[in-house]
């Protein structure tokens, strides 16, 4: 019986791509993930996301991560439909991995419609779908530590040429790089248009 956990990371930020990863493994392998010390990876460093990351590939069954690119997140933001798109891509990964039974972490308020959503989607495939799965389901740990790997990797890409801080709106060094960049009126292909704080300073840029 394989038991699969699903998990995005980077649905808040302004830059780069929205990551969906997950994994499956067989049951009576889920102890072994605990004994690795598997978590949800907001409560790890980013060094010991690393250092599982290497470890849960080599112990899960298989794994499949997806980038959504902002162009694909701006254009479903506009159409209003971004869980749609998760649950989208969350239906990619399961039916890639085709496990008998799958754990997502809900970003709907309607955890049982985003379930329902995602099993829609899919096929011969039973869909969990919860609120805080992460932190509830060493599988949704495990996978949450992928894709936060995973978008943190494709960030440090990035910055590798700009200097774009985290990507997230509560960083200082972010919203100064979109400042500026909007300032001087590039188009970035890795910037979020659609955006609220995005949108407010490309109206203010239009405004002056």
């Amino acid at each position: 019986m394989q038991i699969c956990g699903v998990d995005e990371a980077g649905r808040g930020s302004m830059v780069g791509p929205l990551v969906v990863a997950g994994i499956t493994i067989s049951k009576p392998k889920i102890s072994q993930l605990k004994k690795l010390g598997v978590r949800d990876s907001k409560k790890l460093s980013p060094a010991a996301r690393e250092r599982l990351y290497k470890k849960i590939i080599e112990t899960v069954d298989d794994y499949y991560v997806v980038r959504i690119p902002p162009r694909i997140i701006d254009k479903s933001v506009s159409n209003h439909s971004l869980n749609h798109l998760e649950a989208k891509y969350m239906a990619k990964v399961i039916s890639k991995l085709s496990p008998s039974t799958a754990f997502v972490d809900s970003c709907d308020v309607n955890s049982k419609r985003f379930g329902k959503e995602i099993s829609e989607l899919t096929s011969n495939t039973k869909i969990r779908s919860y609120h805080h799965a992460d932190s509830r389901f060493v599988t949704v740990s495990a996978a949450s530590i992928l894709a936060k790997v995973s978008r943190d990797r494709a960030i440090m890409k990035l910055a590798n040429s700009h200097d774009i801080g985290s990507g997230y709106p509560s960083d200082p060094k972010t919203k100064i790089f979109v400042k500026k960049s909007i300032r001087k009126n590039r188009d970035l292909s890795f910037l979020r248009k659609s955006w609220k704080p995005v949108q407010i300073l490309m109206k203010k840029r239009k405004l002056s």
